[in-house]
């Protein structure tokens, strides 16, 4: 998914003014339901990520105890992971593909080993529901198509994934590694890798689809290790984003809040970063965004407005930043299940 260049704001207009006021009363009243769930939340271990996701996928299970059904070619890939019952598809080997594969819902697919997954294209998640994806190599996603595309869907656990591609090309040359968009819901992003890429991810596509995306785009992000991806770590729009306990080295701008999104970036360790958080920059309207417990590294950070996302709706333990690089490091991504 692309964006505009970045505009100043001098370049604003009152027009703009007005958006921003929508989207501040949005985000109020999302903040407000948002602490008064945290009030009822009962604390997990950190550890728990590995058998069920944590923050705001929760719940999701995929495909379940289905029977599983193990494919090594795309033909029969795609036919696996068609239509909504509850099934589980192991992928073995790595599987070349052109475009996109649509993912049906209550599926599981998951990675046989440290070397399976897909290369040349992506996973695309529309329009369905309770979707896992686990221990996958995803890399090369030559545009337009994403490493994995969640669109307009619901309770999505992406897990234990390594997403790769290189930085030898354009920036176009590839799209993102993993972008939400239209309103997509309830997603948890943990212990994965993003390397060697530009756009790492992207929630929310546009700035002018606040009319579906307000109030939707709730994501988690923890446990990630994010090596050599220049920005979008992730960048968010509308939304609700809790980003804790991920690893970034060698980005630009890593954390990127706009249009009236409410980011919580918590206990996380920033390497090698020119712009650990901003909130100011490419959109009409900034962002919002919480930071404490991070390690920056002497990164920078632009926040010309702090949030009122500081609860998170859900049972979660975050670790200090201090044992951060050592857990990620050591967990995350593809064969570490």
């Amino acid at each position: 998914m692309r964006t505009r260049p970045p505009r100043t704001h001098a370049q604003r207009s009152a027009l703009a003014a007005g958006a921003a006021a929508l989207a501040t009363a949005a985000a109020l009243a999302t903040a407000a339901a948002l602490a008064t769930a945290a009030a009822l939340a009962v604390p997990q271990p950190a550890g728990a990520a590995e058998t069920s996701p944590i923050g705001f996928g929760a719940g999701t299970t995929g495909g379940g105890s289905a029977s599983a059904v193990t494919v090594s070619t795309l033909a029969a890939f795609k036919a696996a992971v068609t239509g909504s019952t509850a099934k589980v598809v192991k992928v073995n080997g790595l599987i070349p593909l052109s475009g996109t594969v649509d993912v049906g819902s209550n599926t599981t697919v998951l990675g046989v080993g440290s070397s399976s997954g897909f290369t040349g294209g992506g996973l695309r998640l529309k329009k369905v529901t309770n979707v896992v994806v686990r221990n996958l190599n995803i890399s090369k996603p030559l545009a337009p198509a994403d490493g994995i595309e969640v669109q307009a869907s619901t309770k999505v656990w992406i897990d234990h994934n390594s997403f790769s591609a290189d930085r030898d090309h354009d920036k176009d040359h590839y799209d993102g590694l993993l972008d939400i968009n239209h309103a997509s819901d309830n997603v948890t992003v943990s212990w994965n890798t993003f390397r060697d890429h530009f756009k790492g991810s992207l929630v929310g596509h546009s700035d002018n689809n606040a009319g579906e995306d307000t109030g939707h785009l709730k994501v988690t992000y923890h446990h990630n290790w994010f090596n050599n991806v220049n920005s979008r770590i992730p960048s968010l729009r509308f939304g609700t984003g809790h980003f804790y306990d991920n690893y970034v080295v060698g980005a630009e701008t890593a954390v990127h809040s706009r249009m009236g999104a409410q980011m919580l970036v918590e206990n996380n360790v920033f390497r090698g970063t020119g712009v650990a958080v901003t909130t100011n920059r490419s959109s009409d309207v900034d962002g919002y965004a919480n930071l404490r417990g991070n390690d920056l590294g002497g990164a920078a950070t632009e926040v010309s407005r702090v949030g009122t996302f500081t609860a998170a709706p859900y049972g979660y333990t975050a670790e200090p930043a201090s044992s951060v690089v050592a857990s990620v490091t050591g967990g995350a991504g593809a064969g570490k299940l």
